[in-house]
């Protein structure tokens, strides 16, 4: 027994020591990391007309004969060819009468937001819509992928002004929820212009929720004094290792009301259709659900829309690419993980 008690012992020292060395490691790390200039990302474009049409084709060539895969091949090269050559003599014909030949031409850009706690993707997001706005025109259309089950207010709060943006600028907006988008991801739907959803995708969740441990007891069990101090009487309304007052809860409550009103006149003024204070209650439902309280539009996939799409216009898909090192991604997951931590923020 005092063998393994021993060993225990040693085993604690050694992990005790590697985290102290971790830490060290990644503070030096996140120093040099922000005395560098910051290289910024680039953004991709990918047709998704040419990647679908290329998968129809490798399909059709596994199950076709040799022959009929040449032959159709050859029908799909005439056919490109005589496009061409219609668009062409629009094109002159267009420039003839001075009409812009752009705006005759139907775009679909789409965005992705895979959105987590703390809405660490608004970054991408708004170097994706100031992409986008930089070239569509009012016959173009915006689709959002969303997926989100909510998280911080300001984080999503800035993601829903980003979309704001699109729909200023008189743009179609489309929001196509395939899995969920509750609570502040359901913030960020409301602001398209037409909001669809498989029929098993979770919507709604309109309610705000904060939750925050409290060490005083455990403090105070080992003699343990944590001193608070504060400016302005409501500076700190609660706290994780001071002792919580009444009159502090009782601020912490009316914030979180003054949020919920706030999320419930966005959905009001965005959404007139529905009854806010039927759907303001913190429930979440699936898709037909939803559609049947008018939070959704329509019952679609994205993948169905999007074919939808290629048939009658040119599709991109609209990807922010950041350059990261991989000290750069352990940074930010480490940072993550202590800012989730140590802070205590009102979540949507």
């Amino acid at each position: 027994m005092e063998f393994l008690f021993d060993y225990g012992l040693f085993l604690a020292k050694t992990v005790t020591l590697l985290l102290g060395l971790v830490v060290i490691v990644l503070l030096i790390a996140s120093v040099s990391h922000r005395q560098r200039p910051t290289d910024k990302g680039h953004i991709e474009i990918t047709n998704l007309n040419d990647k679908f049409s290329q998968l129809t084709f490798s399909l059709k060539q596994m199950l076709l004969s040799p022959e009929a895969v040449k032959q159709m091949a050859k029908a799909e090269k005439h056919e490109k060819k005589s496009q061409g050559k219609a668009e062409k003599k629009a094109i002159k014909e267009a420039q003839k009468e001075g009409v812009d030949v752009e705006l005759d031409r139907h775009r679909v850009f789409v965005i992705d937001f895979n959105g987590d706690v703390r809405a660490t993707e608004v970054s991408q997001l708004r170097e994706e819509v100031t992409a986008v706005l930089s070239v569509a025109n009012e016959t173009d259309e915006i689709l959002l992928r969303l997926e989100s089950p909510g998280g911080v207010v300001h984080g999503y709060g800035l993601a829903a002004s980003q979309l704001s943006r699109i729909v200023g600028k008189g743009l179609k907006l489309t929001i196509a929820v395939d899995k969920v988008a509750a609570s502040g991801g359901y913030m960020m739907a409301w602001i398209g212009t037409q909001i669809l959803a498989a029929p098993f995708a979770v919507l709604g969740s309109i309610g705000v929720v904060a939750e925050l441990p409290n060490f005083h007891r455990l403090l105070k069990k080992y003699d343990v004094d944590m001193e608070v101090m504060t400016a302005g009487e409501y500076k700190r309304t609660l706290t994780m290792f001071g002792e919580n007052t009444e009159q502090g809860r009782e601020k912490f409550q009316e914030e979180l009301e003054d949020v919920h009103e706030l999320f419930k006149s966005f959905v009001a003024e965005n959404r007139p259709s529905v009854d806010v204070e039927s759907v303001s209650t913190g429930e979440a439902w699936y898709g037909q659900r939803a559609l049947d309280r008018h939070l959704v539009d329509e019952l679609k996939t994205s993948d169905e829309y999007l074919v939808e799409c290629c048939d009658a216009a040119d599709v991109f898909q609209i990807r922010y690419v950041e350059h990261k090192s991989n000290v750069d991604r352990l940074m930010d997951r480490f940072n993550g993980l202590m800012n989730r931590f140590f802070e205590g923020r009102h979540g949507l």
